[in-house]
């Protein structure tokens, strides 16, 4: 038998998923599983939107452009219009989600052995697409007692060491919730000017800020037009994520045309996911309103249930729609493993991210798990009941 490569063993695996075999197996036992380990929504998808995608008459399939059908990329600024960002169809280049944007970016940006500053806990899959593009993530570790608040300005300046080449933030963040302020964006981009580094910013989130920080594009960023490179989605602000669509928006033209090189060997991004994805920008602004609601309430429910629960330590997010909290167990993935394997309360359990996947530091995160408030209230209040009394259990073992 041909052996697996050292890359292949070695690959970071996905603290979202690699406990659904786990998942699978409870379930076929009778358990109800409560998914509070992934960011996959139970708010409808605009149904005129789904509508529009049924009734378009397609007689072959074809591929799109390699930066994305023509049409969509025109209509899509009037989106970012609503944010007061100013691009252009030429800024935009459509992408399988925003995980592929993320990785086509690292490709062209860096060279092998290079390095991305990113601040930790992170969302995980950036390690992986860094393991993918043979470049290093040089953490930043924000802190649970602060509510993962950004560092000073002067630690990420002692950071940002020769080697370094880019900084990569999520904000709103995921795994923590954090909204970062429009001062410590302007202070990371004189500092991004000051060293000549890229800033990569995942948006995905930007659609749900709920308290009084609001939210700031790194796009709006003076002077940043070359340094500057977002990532986004449809998939959580339409709760559209089976539909992978993304985009990479940047006014670095060079860096588009580069990137468009492995857009090009990719071949195109899906037809019926682009297509939907044009009719979800006419959602009219009253869906947003409703669904930011619906966020923050479920927000609040799950923060006081967990703040209520002896050994627990969280804090109260700003946006996105996960809470990264701190629990009285000794190591995250068996805790985890354990809810689906042997845990149960009325025949029900349920399933969380380990945190320790969401660190590039080695043996950080051990006691800390990620929640996404993704459930209606009534199935978000019986997850916890599920998670208080294993909490009790766990700790008699």
């Amino acid at each position: 038998m041909p052996s697996i490569s050292n890359r292949g063993e070695n690959a970071h695996t996905s603290p979202i998923r690699k406990l659904s075999p786990f998942a699978d197996a409870a379930k076929k036992a009778g358990k109800k599983v409560y998914h509070l380990n992934i960011g996959q929504p139970d708010i409808l998808t605009p149904p005129a939107a789904l509508q529009k995608v049924k009734d378009t008459d397609i007689r072959i399939l074809a591929y799109s452009p390699s930066s994305g059908h023509t049409q969509y990329r025109e209509k899509l600024p009037q989106y970012y219009q609503k944010y007061g960002i100013s691009v252009t169809p030429d800024d935009l280049l459509i992408t399988n989600g925003a995980s592929e944007g993320v990785y086509f970016t690292m490709l062209a940006c860096l060279d092998r052995g290079q390095t991305v500053l990113a601040t930790e806990p992170l969302y995980a899959n950036y390690v992986g697409f860094a393991e993918m593009a043979d470049v290093e993530i040089k953490p930043v570790t924000t802190h649970i007692e602060n509510g993962f608040a950004l560092p000073s300005i002067d630690d990420f300046a002692r950071a940002l060491t020769p080697e370094v080449k880019a900084i990569l933030l999520c904000n709103p963040n995921n795994p923590t919730g954090a909204v970062y302020p429009e001062k410590m964006l302007r202070e990371l981009a004189e500092l991004a000017l000051e060293r000549d580094v890229y800033l990569m910013i995942d948006e995905v989130y930007r659609e749900f800020c709920y308290e009084e920080t609001p939210f700031f594009s790194a796009l709006n960023l003076p002077g940043m037009d070359q340094h500057v490179v977002v990532f986004d989605s449809v998939s959580k602000r339409y709760s559209a994520c089976g539909a992978r669509v993304g985009a990479i928006v940047t006014r670095n033209r060079a860096l588009l045309t580069t990137i468009n090189k492995y857009a090009e060997v990719r071949l195109s991004p899906p037809t019926y996911g682009q297509i939907l994805a044009e009719a979800l920008l006419d959602t009219e602004e009253s869906y947003f309103v409703q669904v930011n609601a619906e966020y923050k309430r479920r927000r609040d429910v799950l923060f006081q249930r967990l703040n209520n629960m002896e050994g627990v330590t969280c804090y109260q997010p700003d946006g996105a729609f996960y809470v990264f909290a701190k629990l009285p167990i000794d190591h995250c993935e068996k805790f985890c493993r354990w809810l689906l394997e042997e845990f149960t309360l009325d025949n029900q359990t349920i399933m969380l991210a380990p945190g320790n996947g969401f660190y590039a530091t080695p043996g950080k995160g051990l006691q800390e798990v990620r929640f996404a408030y993704v459930l209606n209230e009534n199935d978000l209040n019986a997850a916890m009941d599920c998670l208080e009394s294993a909490l009790k259990v766990y700790a008699t073992r």
